[in-house]
């Protein structure tokens, strides 16, 4: 199993590494991989420095964006006990993607602000759909509808606001469409700093995640103060969900697929899973970007599209698996 663990992480972080540098070469300016690395650390290339302005932050954004979803799904799932779990399912997402559409249509001056609103939407979108879900308990599946009702109510929010300002507002625009094509190193700073803080807080909540999987009555009789941390963790995911969202858009079913890939290869010790979800996150959508930008060049497929076209099928297949457990 140690040497499966090991695999996974060498093969996912060589493959992580190789994506990046073809990522970075490869578009409407080509470059060779030696040029490429000659233009960032020995002579000026003015291709290499229009490669660095413009490509360079995309990718660095969705590396980002990509292990902060996926952890936030691997966190949500952990709190809920739910494979179904997701942040755009249950509508975290479309609560923040709402608030940062706001921030970036009406606000743009305090756009460096914006995560930290998003993170307010989401946790009102969180708040929502847990207080909507309960009926004397708390049902998963309940959890799964009313999120889904929840979601497409701010989602068509956005939508909406975007509309009226004529979709002339470029920030506003590309939350709603989940389009990083544009993104400078000024998104990639604003992401850094919070994505940064909500991965290594979920880290240290690695254990308590695994004591969130037994029985609630076992996990007290350890010594675990469960309802709060399932607060404190269920923060934490709806942080790291929100802030890559304000920047990147919703990229639906991404911190749901993540995790379960990341199980099959690792297990389910939050120790190792979250760390390999931040790496797998990370590839996962800069594959689903790459491919968007290649597969049609010089026309670009979202990665949110793409990820939609992958995570529904895999969403279905999901809820008819768990139907007998989550469908009661």
């Amino acid at each position: 199993m140690k040497a499966k663990i090991l695999l996974s992480f060498v093969a996912v972080g060589v493959l992580l590494i190789i994506l990046f540098l073809f990522a970075a070469g490869t578009g409407s300016l080509h470059i060779s991989l030696a040029r490429l690395m000659r233009g960032l650390f020995i002579e000026y290339d003015e291709v290499v420095a229009i490669i660095y302005d413009l490509r360079f932050p995309r990718i660095l954004v969705a590396l980002l964006g990509g292990g902060a979803m996926a952890v936030s799904g691997v966190l949500m799932q952990a709190v809920m006990k739910n494979p179904l779990a997701d942040p755009t399912i249950i509508g975290v997402s479309g609560g923040a993607s709402f608030t940062a559409v706001l921030i970036a249509a009406y606000f743009p001056a305090a756009y460096f602000l914006t995560p930290i609103c998003a993170f307010f939407g989401g946790v009102v979108a969180f708040g929502l759909v847990y207080s909507l879900s309960w009926q004397s308990g708390l049902s998963p599946l309940r959890i799964i509808l009313v999120g889904v009702a929840v979601s497409a109510v701010f989602s068509g929010l956005a939508q909406g606001f975007n509309a009226m300002t004529g979709s002339t507002y470029a920030g506003a625009a590309a939350i709603v469409n989940a389009n990083i094509s544009l993104k400078t190193w000024n998104d990639v700073h604003t992401l850094f700093g919070y994505v940064l803080f909500g991965l290594l807080a979920a880290v240290f909540t690695a254990d308590q995640c695994n004591l969130l999987q037994l029985e609630d009555k076992t996990a007290r009789s350890l010594g675990l103060h469960v309802n709060a941390v399932r607060l404190v963790v269920s923060l934490i995911a709806v942080l790291l969900a929100s802030i890559s969202t304000a920047v990147i858009g919703v990229v639906a079913f991404l911190g749901l697929v993540v995790p379960h890939i990341a199980r099959l290869l690792v297990g389910s010790n939050h120790r190792v899973l979250i760390p390999f979800a931040i790496l797998l996150g990370a590839f996962t959508l800069l594959f689903a970007d790459t491919l968007g930008r290649t597969i049609a060049a010089p026309y670009e497929v979202s990665a949110s599209i793409l990820m939609s076209v992958i995570g529904g099928p895999f969403f279905i297949i999901l809820l008819r698996r768990s139907g007998k457990v989550y469908g009661r």
